[in-house]
């Protein structure tokens, strides 16, 4: 008995020193679940052996996992309400049937490397944002919980405080959210979604609860939350681990979107989306290896008893001394372990800085879709990449993309944003500056990475730098070879190809690549053409149009002149809403008797372009609905003289229409007449244009307003006859209204608007009239006046009868 005394005396006082400590834990416990969430989730035993290399502590796991809960947002926290535009966004996504949502880790990567860009930018003027330690690895992490069913991605860039949590994720620009939605329903296709800044909303195809932690260097670390109900709230992190600096979003996962616990399925996911991400993406890997343990002696006993007995008596020797060896050693054995440690997913050097004979087609067309977050299947129409040397030296690659942004145009003169990126010594720099290209080269998606241009200044410094000048007159003259170039590899731009030679596989994939390319960008050729008076030449060269006689295929302007006739000293363009409406139209009669090609320009800002192309390879423009147009006519001055009376009497006649002059046509064959515009006035295309313009100013217009010229057809009968009855009466007044009811049918034949339409219209009822051989004076019958008691009574007696009907039926 007195073998047993000591120990358990011992054991009381352990006991009597453990309890209070134990009510201090249950203390500590319940003043910490003032901050738990309404209706937290049980916490597991193991969930701190969760491999997310940062949890040591229990209490740190189970605080962590307290901060988890999907059914219900933190008591204590700030609560908000979405903008009515996220939550409709929201709901677009939520119940989206879209089979791709593999779209969302793109976009979080995709944010993440923003973020880094950022405080990497900051950094240049400033070292001690990026702080010290771990904060100063500029990186993405990806973890998994499989047991919570949570995916986080992490960034070490510059963090978001409260306000920006709120701003940046509780509301988007309207214009940015209406135009996701308008494409969403044309073409349901999710993948366009990183290209309207409203990619952070795509974690809600997968998830059903979300939160993000952040931490920026001006404020304290805040967690956001949202189930996608309308709601969010924010509120301070005591919770969590201290970040330092930067980003953890934390995805509870749907259950069918359990496929993205899968580390092979992220690992693929980050090839495809996120290769030429220009920061390491690490994803907290599994890992089986081979280790030795210290084996049982039973185990080692019966591995012995196993081994081959049948060795020969000269081995016998050796075995036994190797035996003593090992009695001598501890028995191990070799078992395989999970271990986890950081994976790099993108090892993939920036393409950039590669030679362009190494790089291939697949990895340019990756590239391209990571540079503009396009993951269609299209693939860029073409690219250059190339290095600059001299003054300033630089490495460059342009993109032709497949399509048209949506608002390439909506927003042409507003648009500060640039789709090419400028990089300083592999540092990202901006997409904003205006000075790196042109507007009407907005179009090209890219990246400028220079090493001579200086780091250590601002962005407004750095947008007044003479390199950039040199830069951007550089990557203009790329850009305009490399769609000279897709011209020229385009079979159907060839006139001179034999037909009896077989067409490459090459040839195949290239034709008709400029007409598609001209479709899509064809008005910013004409917009450069406008503004850059320096690459005029070159822009013009670039120029496609239908003509009246390519088919309705597209033509040069090299190809035009090559077919023009001998003595042809001009080039013959008309302008107009659509090219059906031009082929009819009466000032193409004598060219197109006369075998003249005619260019059709039916895009309003054709108007404003022939305005500043006045010649090419020393050929001059010819509008032929304009004065000027000069064609041979032996007999023009014989007629000039014989339908003098004519022409001076109409003149006369529509000197209230502000018409110039009445005179004999050489561009008429079948019309009697047509109205021209002086040279250097609008064109009526060109009126109807300016009419239609919102703010348009009325003075201006009118100053503006070109000449009125009535051309005149002598050999047409209506103006033989008119001629004959000017002759015998000048001045009576049915020749004058004749006169002037053809003049205004011409002004609506040649594209004018009429300044009195209703005059216009009695004048032609009234000719009806004459044409039937009805009295002018005749007027319209007077609308009888009916009663209304007859009209009851006769709805009475109508009721009545059907009454009587239905009863007769019955």
């Amino acid at each position: 008995m007195r073998k047993w005394t000591i120990p358990f005396v011992l054991f009381l006082l352990c006991l009597i020193f453990l309890v209070p400590d134990q009510g201090r834990r249950i203390q500590a416990n319940a003043e910490a679940d003032s901050d738990a969430p309404v209706d937290p989730p049980k916490v597991e035993e193991k969930l701190g052996a969760v491999p997310n290399g940062l949890s040591t502590d229990s209490d740190v796991a189970k605080r962590e996992a307290e901060s988890m809960s999907r059914k219900s947002l933190r008591a204590n926290a700030e609560k908000f309400e979405f903008q009515a535009e996220v939550s409709r966004l929201m709901d677009i996504l939520i119940n989206s049937l879209y089979s791709n949502k593999d779209i969302f880790l793109r976009e979080l990567i995709s944010n993440a490397s923003d973020a880094l860009d950022k405080i990497r930018f900051l950094a240049l003027t400033d070292k001690e944002v990026l702080g010290e330690g771990d904060n100063t690895k500029l990186e993405i992490q990806i973890k998994l919980d499989k047991e919570n069913k949570i995916l986080s991605i992490r960034d070490r860039g510059v963090g978001m405080t409260k306000e920006d949590l709120r701003k940046n994720l509780g509301t988007i620009a309207k214009s940015g959210t209406s135009a996701f939605v308008e494409k969403m329903q044309t073409s349901g296709d999710l993948n366009l979604i990183g290209q309207f800044g409203v990619g952070f909303y795509s974690v809600y195809l997968v998830s059903d609860y979300v939160e993000v932690i952040s931490k920026h260097n001006d404020d304290k670390q805040y967690v956001w939350e949202s189930k996608a109900d309308g709601a969010f709230a924010i509120s301070e992190d005591t919770w969590n681990e201290p970040l330092g600096r930067g980003t953890e979003i934390r995805l509870h996962l749907r259950d069918e979107a359990g496929e993205y616990l899968d580390e092979y399925k992220l690992k693929e996911l980050v090839k495809k989306y996120s290769e030429f991400i220009n920061f390491p993406i690490n994803l907290w890997a599994s890992k089986e290896v081979e280790k030795e343990v210290p084996a049982d002696e039973d185990e080692s006993v019966e591995e012995d008893e196993t081994s081959e007995s049948s060795s020969s008596e000269e081995e016998g020797e050796e075995e036994d001394a190797e035996k003593a060896d090992d009695e001598k050693k501890p028995k191990t054995k070799k078992v395989k372990e999970t271990t986890y440690e950081w994976e790099l997913l993108n090892d993939m050097k920036a393409i950039w800085l590669r030679n362009p004979k190494e790089v291939t087609d697949e990895e340019y067309t990756k590239f391209y879709h990571s540079l503009a977050k396009d993951f269609s299947d299209d693939k860029p129409m073409a690219w250059s990449h190339f290095n600059a040397e001299g003054d300033v030296e630089f490495k460059a690659v342009l993109f032709i993309p497949p399509k048209a942004p949506h608002d390439l145009y909506e927003s042409y003169y507003n648009s500060k944003k640039s789709n090419v990126k400028l990089y300083v010594r592999r540092v990202f720099i901006s997409d904003e500056f205006d000075e790196l290209l042109p507007k009407y080269l907005n179009f090209l998606m890219g990246l400028v990475d220079s090493d001579t241009l200086p780091l250590n200044v601002s962005r407004e410094m750095l947008q007044q730098h003479s390199s950039l000048k040199t830069i951007k007159k550089k990557l203009i003259r790329k850009a305009l070879d490399m769609i000279r170039k897709l011209a020229e590899e385009d079979p159907d731009e060839t006139n001179d190809k034999k037909k009896d030679v077989e067409e490459s596989s090459d040839d195949n994939e290239k034709k008709g690549q400029y007409a598609k390319f001209w479709n899509q960008f064809g008005k910013s050729i004409k917009l450069g053409i406008i503004e850059d008076a320096t690459n005029r030449n070159r822009l013009a060269k670039l120029l496609r149009f239908e003509t009246s006689k390519s088919d309705g295929k597209l033509t040069s302007l090299d190809q035009y002149i090559s077919r023009m006739k001998s003595g042809q000293k001009d080039i013959f363009y008309i302008t107009g809403a659509s090219k059906e409406q031009l082929e009819k139209s009466p000032f193409l009669e004598r060219l197109n008797k006369k075998d003249y090609e005619v260019i059709f320009f039916t895009d309003p800002v054709d108007e404003y372009l022939m305005q500043y192309l006045m010649d090419y390879e020393d050929k001059k423009f010819q509008n032929v609905s304009k004065e000027g147009l000069k064609l041979k006519d032996s007999k023009t001055k014989e007629l000039k003289e014989s339908f003098k009376p004519l022409t001076k009497w109409w003149k006369t006649t529509l000197a209230s229409d502000n018409v110039e002059e009445v005179k004999i046509s050489n561009r008429l064959a079948d019309s009697p007449c047509v109205v021209v515009t002086s040279k250097y006035g609008w064109s009526s295309y060109m009126e109807k244009i300016m009419h239609s313009q919102t703010l348009s100013d009325a003075s201006r217009q009118a100053y503006m307003r070109g000449k009125r010229v009535l051309e005149i057809n002598p050999r047409h009968p209506i103006i033989k006859g008119l001629l004959e009855k000017v002759v015998t009466d000048p001045e009576d007044e049915s020749v004058k209204l004749t006169a002037k009811l053809i003049y205004q049918t011409a002004l609506m034949e040649s594209g004018f608007e009429l300044s009195d339409p209703k005059n216009f219209a009695s004048q032609i009822y009234s000719s009806v009239k004459s044409s039937l051989n009805i009295s002018p004076d005749a007027t319209v019958d007077e609308e009888e006046d009916e009663a209304e008691e007859p009209e009851a009574e006769t709805k009475a007696e109508e009721s009545a009868s059907e009454d009587s009907e239905v009863k007769d039926e019955l």
